[in-house]
C-alpha cells in the first residue's frame, strides 16, 4: 500500500494566506453575504457560497443531495477513529447543550461552550492540526455539575478523567522519537498491540514483488485476540456497520440519478467495497472513479488518507461533494495537457522519471459539502487516488477548490492586520505579495496537485511503505518542491498561466517567510513541529536557508528587534529547490528510510526557541486566529404536489446549531 499522494490542508505559499486570513470582529461581508460567523480559541468559522447552483439541472441537484447525505453519514466514523472516547464525550456535551436549563450566561458556562466548539471543530478531544489534547477552561467540578443537571451522573467520572487528565491520551498521533508510536497514539486504529507486532503482521502479508498491491490495512483495526494479532474490518456487518449501511443507502440513490454510466459504475463498486471490505474492490472502484472525467459533479467518499495513523497505513474517513468550475479549469487543464513536458524537464535523476505520464485529470471545483476529516477544516486541493500503481497505470484526478480559497482571500483582504505586513521585510515585498500573492497561491496549488504528486516513480522492488512514518512529510515536500521549482519556469508564461517572469518571486519570499517563521504561530511554545504539512514547509525553508547561507541566497535580517528572512537571489533559490527535489525523489524512489529520516529530523522537527518566542509574541499582537473552518450550506428539497421539484441551498449562519443538528440527524454509532 502507498498512500503518499496526500490531500493538502495548506500548501507552502497558501499557508502565508491561511496564516493571515482574518476578518474584522464584526464579520466580513461581500454584498449581503457574511463570511465570518464565529471566533473562539485559535479558530474562526466561516461559510462559503456555491456559484452556479441555480444553473444545475434537477437531476444534478438530486445527485449532489444524495452524495452529500452519504458524506454526512460518515461523521461518526471519523470521530471514533480519532479516539475511542470521542463519541461518548460528544454525546455527553450534546446532551448538555440541548437540555441544560441553568445559567448559560455565567463565565464558566461560556468556558464550557468554547470547549464544546473546539471539540466539534476537532472531531474530538485533540487539536485538529497540532494533534495535542486540549482542555476545558471551566473547572472539573463545574463540568460535573452540568453532567448532573442533565441526569448523566453515571457517566461523569470516567469521561471527566479522559477530558481533564494530561496523562491520558495526550496525543492523537504520537510522533515520539524514542517511544512506541502505536502504543502512545490515541487514534482508534490499534488496540493491545505494539509497533513491532503491527509491522510484523503486515510484513508477513505483503509480497514485495506484487506490482499491483492492495492497500493492506487501509480499512481495518488491528487488535490482539487470544494472544494473536488480527484485523477487524470496517464494513457493513463489521466495525462501523451502521454508519456504512446509511452511506450505502444514499450512494444507491445517488447512482440512480448519476450524470452518466461511468459515475453509476464507480458508485456501485464503492457500495460493494463497503459491504465486503474487500480492498481489491477498493482498487477497482478507484480505477473506475479516476476514469470518470465527463461529469460536472464529483465527490470523494471513503477511508482515504493515512495522515492520522502513526504508521501511515490506516485511513481516516472523509467526504467531499463538488461541482466543476468550467471557466477556472482552463488553467489546470493546460497543466494537465503538458504533464509529460514537466516530467521530462524536472531536475530529478532520469531513472526516477515516468517515461509516460498517464491520465492526469485536473480541474477547479467548488465544494458543496465537506464531511468527516474534511469538516469543518477542509483542504484547498485534492489529488487522488493514492495507490502508486493506479496512478502510474490509470492516472489521477487533481483539483483546486475555488470557493474555499476565495473565502480565505476575501477575508485576508478585509483584515485590519495581517502577518504579511508584520513579517515581510519592506513595502516592495508587501506590494508584490498583494499584487501576485493570491494568484500565485492558486498556481502553486495546481502545480502541487496536478503535477507534483503525480510525478516520479519507484524503482522495481521498492515498497510503497518504505519511508514509514516520514512518508507523509517527504511526499508533501516533494510535491511542494515540484510546484516551487516550476512556478518560476518560463514555460508557465508561455502557457499563459503566469503573467510574467517576475511574478513567482513573491511566492518564493512568502514560502521562506512562512516555512521558517510565520507558521510557528500555530505551535505552542516549547513544542516540536509535528504536523506533516508544517514539517514539509520547515524542511524546505530551513534546508534552503542553511545551504544558501554562503551564497547569501536567503538573508536573516534584524530591524528594531524583529527578525526577517529575505530572499536575495531568486534564481539561486530555484536551484536549491531543484536540488532538494532531486534528493527527495531519490529517497522516495529508492526507499531510503535512513536518508528520509535524517532530512526530517534535522530540518523539520525542532524549532529555534528564541525565534519561536518572537513569532508568538508578534503574532499575538495582531489578534488573529491562525486556523479556519467552515459550515456547510444545507440542501433543502422543495416539494410541490407531493413531488420534489427543486433543491434549494440555505447558507447556514450558526456553527454550533449545525453541529447539534448533525448530531441528531447523522448519529449512527
Amino acid at each position: 500500500m502507498n498512500i503518499v499522494f496526500k490531500m493538502i490542508v495548506s500548501l507552502g505559499a497558501v499557508a502565508v494566506l491561511l496564516s493571515c486570513n482574518n476578518t474584522p470582529k464584526e464579520g466580513l461581508e461581500t454584498g449581503d453575504f457574511k463570511y465570518l460567523l464565529d471566533e473562539f480559541a485559535d479558530l474562526k468559522i466561516m461559510r462559503f457560497q456555491v456559484p452556479g447552483w441555480e444553473d444545475l439541472s434537477l437531476r444534478q441537484k438530486e445527485y449532489i443531495y444524495h452524495l452529500s447525505e452519504a458524506a454526512n453519514y460518515g461523521r461518526d466514523i471519523t470521530w471514533d477513529q480519532y479516539c475511542k472516547w470521542n463519541l461518548p464525550i460528544r454525546h455527553l456535551v450534546e446532551k448538555i447543550l440541548n437540555e441544560y436549563d441553568g445559567d448559560r450566561e455565567s463565565e464558566e458556562f461560556r468556558q464550557f461552550l468554547v470547549y464544546a466548539k473546539r471539540l466539534f471543530f476537532a472531531n474530538g478531544i485533540h487539536h485538529h492540526y497540532a494533534e495535542d489534547k486540549f482542555f476545558p477552561e471551566c473547572s472539573r467540578a463545574y463540568f460535573q455539575s452540568l453532567i448532573a443537571a442533565v441526569g448523566e451522573d453515571a457517566k461523569g467520572n470516567e469521561l471527566l478523567d479522559v477530558i481533564y487528565s494530561p496523562e491520558l491520551y495526550p496525543q492523537r498521533r504520537s510522533t515520539s522519537p524514542d517511544g512506541d508510536i502505536v502504543a502512545l497514539s490515541a487514534v482508534n486504529f490499534y488496540e493491545g498491540v505494539n509497533r513491532k507486532e503491527v509491522e510484523d503482521y503486515y510484513n508477513a502479508l505483503i509480497d514485495p514483488n506484487d506490482a499491483t498491491p492492495i492497500s493492506y490495512g487501509l480499512n481495518s483495526k488491528v487488535v490482539k485476540e487470544n494472544g494473536k494479532v488480527v484485523e477487524k474490518t470496517w464494513k457493513v456487518g463489521g466495525i462501523y456497520g451502521p454508519a456504512l449501511e446509511k452511506i450505502c443507502a444514499e450512494l444507491e440513490k445517488a447512482a440512480a440519478v448519476a450524470e452518466n454510466e461511468s459515475q453509476a459504475k464507480a458508485l456501485h463498486l464503492l457500495i460493494d467495497y463497503y459491504r465486503t471490505g474487500d480492498l481489491k474492490l477498493w482498487d477497482d472502484y478507484n480505477i473506475a472513479w479516476v476514469q470518470d472525467t465527463l461529469g460536472a459533479v464529483d465527490y470523494i467518499n471513503g477511508f482515504i488518507e493515512d495522515y492520522d495513523d502513526p504508521l501511515g497505513r490506516k485511513a481516516t474517513w472523509e467526504g467531499v461533494v463538488n461541482v466543476k468550475d468550467f471557466a477556472a479549469s482552463a488553467r489546470t487543464e493546460a497543466l494537465s495537457a503538458n504533464a509529460q513536458w514537466f516530467e521530462d524537464h524536472s531536475p530529478m535523476d532520469p531513472r526516477f522519471k515516468k517515461t509516460t505520464v498517464k491520465g492526469v485529470s485536473a480541474k477547479v471545483i467548488n465544494v458543496v459539502t465537506i464531511a468527516g476529516a474534511c469538516y469543518p477544516s477542509t483542504p484547498i486541493g485534492i489529488n487522488l487516488p493514492n495507490a502508486d500503481w493506479i496512478r502510474k497505470e490509470y492516472g489521477s484526478k487533481s483539483v483546486t477548490i475555488a470557493n474555499i480559497t476565495h473565502v480565505y482571500s476575501a477575508a485576508a483582504r478585509e483584515s485590519p492586520t495581517s502577518t504579511l505586513a508584520e513579517f515581510a521585510w519592506d513595502e516592495a515585498e508587501i506590494a508584490a505579495a498583494k499584487k501576485y500573492g493570491d494568484y500565485n497561491d492558486e498556481v502553486h496549488t495546481d502545480l502541487h496537485e496536478c503535477l507534483g504528486h503525480g510525478s516520479g516513480q519507484l524503482l522495481p522492488g521498492v515498497s510503497t511503505t518504505a519511508l514509514g512514518e516520514y512518508q507523509s512529510t517527504l511526499e508533501e515536500a516533494r510535491a511542494d518542491l515540484f510546484g516551487l521549482y516550476y512556478i518560476a519556469d518560463p514555460k508557465l508564461v508561455e502557457l499563459g498561466i503566469m503573467p510574467d517572469t517576475e511574478a513567482y518571486k513573491t511566492a518564493y519570499s512568502g514560502y521562506i517567510r512562512n516555512g521558517i517563521m510565520v507558521q510557528f504561530s500555530r505551535v505552542e511554545f516549547g513544542k516540536r513541529n509535528t504536523q506533516a504539512h508544517m514539517q514539509n514547509r520547515q524542511l524546505i525553508a530551513s534546508w534552503c536557508y542553511e545551504k544558501g547561507v554562503s551564497r547569501n541566497i536567503i538573508e536573516k535580517k534584524v530591524r528594531d528587534g524583529k527578525t526577517y528572512f529575505v530572499v536575495n537571489d531568486f534564481e539561486g533559490l530555484r536551484g536549491l529547490f531543484g536540488e532538494l527535489l532531486a534528493e527527495i525523489q531519490r529517497i522516495k524512489s529508492e526507499g531510503d528510510f535512513a536518508a528520509g529520516k535524517n532530512l526530517v529530523e534535522t530540518y523539520a522537527v525542532n524549532i529555534d526557541p528564541v525565534l519561536h518566542r518572537e513569532v508568538l509574541d508578534r503574532y499575538a499582537a495582531l489578534n488573529l486566529k491562525p486556523y479556519g473552518g467552515f459550515v456547510n450550506p444545507e440542501i433543502v428539497p422543495v416539494e410541490k404536489d407531493g413531488e420534489i421539484v427543486d433543491y434549494r441551498l440555505v447558507y447556514v449562519d450558526d456553527y454550533l446549531q449545525q453541529q447539534l443538528d448533525y448530531g441528531k440527524k447523522y448519529r449512527t454509532l
